[in-house]
């Protein structure tokens, strides 16, 4: 078995730290319920809260949490956890 050098955190905690810093701004992250939304959203978009407006889609969750700063060096997404999309 190899041991990975970083430590997993789950989807749910990483929104919930990325949430945490938009706040801030007035904004949110939010996953897409529906494939129909999906194809134009992505997985994950953000809105701003006091607009009511989309302000990004198609995120990649690791690559924007690592841009907020709200995932460290040591650690990464744990993608196992997520449930199986069909």
């Amino acid at each position: 078995m190899v041991k990975s050098d970083k430590v997993p955190v789950s989807e749910r905690a990483l929104v919930q730290r990325i949430n945490r810093v938009l706040a801030k701004e007035d904004q949110a992250l939010k996953k897409t319920r529906s494939s129909r939304w999906r194809a134009d959203l992505g997985a994950f978009y953000t809105i701003d809260r006091r607009h009511n407006a989309i302000v990004d889609r198609m995120i990649d969750l690791e690559e924007f949490a690592r841009e907020l700063k709200t995932l460290a060096e040591y650690e990464r997404l744990d993608r196992a956890d997520s449930p199986a999309r069909i």
